[in-house]
């Protein structure tokens, strides 16, 4: 029988990895929809490229490597950064292009998984954010991997190959859909 732990493990490898991949998707189409490139530009692209950087990061270092202080600080400050940059991306946006309520159903999505994300990887290793908080941090500041693949071994290339085709490619594609605009609108005013 599965620990409580696995089965955590599972539903964020299984449930919660997959599901803001595919929030982020949806995220995209409406973006396309809204023809961002003619709107807010390509800095909103950039922007949206970054919190996804601004995940990715946590995302890898939790699937590859075993989960101390270090990690668990990285996970913490690239929650706080995400959900900055997202109320920025909103603000900056909003006066220029329409948010249709799929958008904003997405956005649900893409800033609560995280949020539910780094609270599983707390409770998972309670012990080390007793650590993170009581300031125990001797020896917790390196890289080890995992012992074992999360998902076994053909999880993260299976994960890895989803990403790029729900999320890393579309979001390329806007980056250079919105810098043509870009370039083309500063060729006409020039």
């Amino acid at each position: 029988m599965l620990q409580t732990s696995q089965l955590l493990i599972q539903l964020m490898l299984y449930v919660f990895l997959p599901l803001w991949g595919i929030a982020g998707f949806v995220d995209w189409c409406c973006h396309r929809a809204t023809r961002i490139e003619h709107t807010s530009g390509l800095k909103e692209s950039l922007i949206h490229s970054l919190m996804g950087v601004q995940m990715a990061v946590p995302i890898l270092l939790c699937l590859l490597f075993k989960v101390n202080v270090l990690i668990m600080l990285i996970c913490l400050a690239a929650w706080l950064a995400h959900e900055a940059v997202a109320h920025y991306d909103v603000h900056y946006a909003a006066p220029k292009r329409h948010i249709s309520v799929w958008e904003m159903h997405a956005h649900n999505y893409l800033a609560t998984l995280p949020l539910y994300m780094l609270l599983l990887i707390v409770v998972i290793n309670y012990p080390v954010f007793i650590k993170l908080v009581s300031f125990n941090w001797q020896g917790e500041f390196y890289l080890q991997r995992m012992p074992y693949a999360h998902g076994g071994d053909t999880y993260l290339p299976y994960y890895l190959g989803f990403m790029a085709i729900v999320c890393v490619l579309p979001y390329m594609e806007e980056n250079l859909r919105c810098l043509i605009a870009a370039l083309k609108q500063r060729k006409v005013h020039a």
